[in-house]
């Protein structure tokens, strides 16, 4: 018998959480198995799911291949139909020792091979805390999990559920053990992360979680923010993106498109102009901020004009890092029932829009000649500045560590750099 073989498809987050199961697995006993972790987030990611577990199969003729993830939470009968799978678990099963200690070699095959519940109802916070997951420099915290928003093309909330918080006091624990066992950068994760605290006592923000892990963890040296919601970054939030250096001066905007009637379509809560406002607002408070954003191409009913203002959105906001979706229809989704765009249409404005993040990043790139950063080294010769730029040096140095470096030039992916 074999130890448990997991693969991860999608987000940081599966990520995360598999390397959760692989601690329940591990000390439930089970053996000979093989775990998917699957994405929902569109068609394709459903379709690559499929293609990953016959592939699996075909390699692990005899191990029990269980499914869970996202898309074994949408539909669960898809992937027990599978010939290939002998059991799905949901997201909430995935997360319990109880589901794991049902997976030992003597106990496979007497319980329900399909255990997914309605997530819906799921109130308590699913988060299980790893400590150290990532690089040996930089370590992930799980604050929030689930999404109380219903985008017209997002079928995630029917996968993760609603919105649940971590409680201060738990993170800020957990990024204490985390800086005692050398972590020298935390990043805090979620699905909606700018929802945390809305359903514990006295309904907190993220600013306030933010300030108070500064503040309760001085010896932490940078904290960094994962994807957030723009329209509902509050007051703390700004404060600290102005006034305190070890928070990183990189952020991932959710925007998703750049024209008002496409916005509406997709039910988001901003505007063009709020997006670029509050861009403008952060590089104010901190002038080397840079940012991400998720930007879909092609959505049902987006004409030549509406992708327009999506293209001039990238330099509106100053968009470094773009992630690029075509859109791809989500059975269940309001979106699915919307008048799609040719196919060939959404891939030419897919690349151009990659065309244009592209260009970002060149700039970007050249701008950073002559300067000095601090770099987090995350293997003996490739690091990360602050603003998550990939630096690459000739020399090594000491991994999971911080290096002051100067700039001295970039091959149009990486910056390259001399350690001071």
């Amino acid at each position: 018998m074999t130890a448990p073989v997991f693969t991860t498809l999608g987000c940081r987050l599966n990520a995360y959480e598999t390397e959760a199961m692989k601690e329940l697995a591990t000390a439930a006993g089970v053996q000979n198995a093989v775990v998917v972790n699957t994405c929902a987030v569109t068609s394709e990611a459903v379709r690559k799911a499929k293609q990953e577990i016959r592939k699996l199969r075909r390699d692990n003729p005899d191990a029990t291949l269980i499914v869970t993830g996202c898309a074994a939470q949408t539909e669960p009968a898809t992937f027990s139909a599978m010939p290939e799978v002998s059991r799905v678990i949901g997201n909430t099963e995935k997360m319990q020792a109880a589901t794991w200690a049902q997976m030992t070699p003597d106990l496979i095959g007497t319980t329900e091979p399909v255990q997914v519940d309605d997530i819906m109802s799921v109130t308590e916070t699913a988060g299980h805390l790893i400590d150290g997951f990532g690089t040996r420099s930089r370590a992930y915290v799980q604050v929030q999990n689930g999404c109380d928003h219903r985008c017209t093309f997002c079928i995630i909330p029917f996968g993760r559920g609603n919105s649940r918080s971590v409680p201060a006091g738990v993170v800020v624990d957990q990024i204490k053990r985390l800086v005692d066992r050398g972590y020298n950068e935390v990043v805090l994760t979620g699905v909606d992360l700018t929802s945390w605290g809305a359903d514990l006592p006295a309904q907190p923000k993220l600013g306030d979680l933010v300030m108070r892990i500064l503040r309760l963890v001085p010896d932490l040296p940078r904290l960094r923010i994962s994807s957030i919601d723009s329209i509902e970054v509050d007051e703390n939030l700004m404060q600290a993106i102005a006034t305190e250096p070890r928070l990183m001066p990189h952020l991932h905007l959710s925007l998703q498109h750049g024209d008002d009637l496409i916005l509406k379509r997709m039910k988001r809560r901003h505007l063009r102009d709020d997006a670029i406002r509050f861009s403008e607002d952060a590089r104010k408070l901190r002038p080397d901020m840079t940012f991400g954003a998720d930007i879909i191409a092609g959505f049902p009913t987006e004409t030549e004009a509406h992708f327009e203002n999506s293209l001039k959105l990238v330099g509106d906001c100053a968009l470094t890092w773009l992630h690029v979706f075509p859109y791809s229809a989500r059975q269940g989704t309001p979106a699915a029932k919307m008048p799609a765009v040719n196919v060939k249409d959404i891939k030419t404005r897919a690349a151009r829009l990659r065309a244009a993040g592209d260009a970002q990043v060149q700039r970007h790139l050249a701008a950073q000649l002559g300067k000095t950063h601090c770099v987090l080294m995350e293997n003996t010769r490739m690091g990360r500045t602050e603003q998550f730029t990939e630096v690459a040096f000739e020399t090594d140095q000491p991994e999971s560590q911080l290096v002051t470096a100067q700039i001295t030039g970039h091959d149009g992916k990486q910056l390259i750099a001399s350690s001071c």
